[in-house]
């Protein structure tokens, strides 16, 4: 595993879509495993997305606190409800917003072996879902911003 750079704001990368991953193979995983660690050495990170770290692949890992998640084009299924929630990135150091995102979501998504999952989060795993797959369409989180706010 190694720890990849974090892309900031201003890097065009970000405001890119990524492309569909054709295949898991071992390349895909080392590359999940390297954001899993890069996610890791952070401090305040729950998520990361493959085009944070330069990467135009739709991957995406999740450590919300309820296990490691591994995601290869994932994509949500269904949402339902709102929640006010408080935002921050890594690829957007000392910036908190409040945006409005859906209270429940499902996705669905490949694995780190390619088997097709589908998982629902509640509260800041739905948020968490829908912060990571929006970075695969270029949208980055202070574009829904309502409010920004110090923590």
């Amino acid at each position: 595993m190694a720890l990849r750079l974090i892309r900031l704001k201003d890097d065009p990368i970000l405001r890119k879509i990524s492309k569909n991953v054709a295949q898991v193979d071992d390349k895909i995983r080392q590359l999940l495993d390297d954001m899993t660690e890069t996610m890791y050495h952070s401090e305040i990170g729950g998520g990361l997305a493959a085009p944070q770290v330069g990467i135009l692949k739709r991957l995406v890992v999740i450590d919300m606190g309820q296990g490691l998640l591994k995601l290869v084009n994932p994509v949500i299924t269904w949402k339902e409800g709102t929640q006010e929630v408080i935002e921050g990135c890594l690829s957007i150091p000392n910036t908190w917003g409040k945006l409005n995102r859906p209270a429940k979501v499902t996705i669905q998504a490949l694995n780190e072996n390619g088997e097709t999952i589908t998982l629902t989060g509640t509260g800041a795993l739905a948020k968490c879902f829908c912060h990571e797959i929006d970075h695969l369409n270029g949208i980055l989180f202070t574009d829904l911003v309502t409010e920004y706010v110090k923590i």
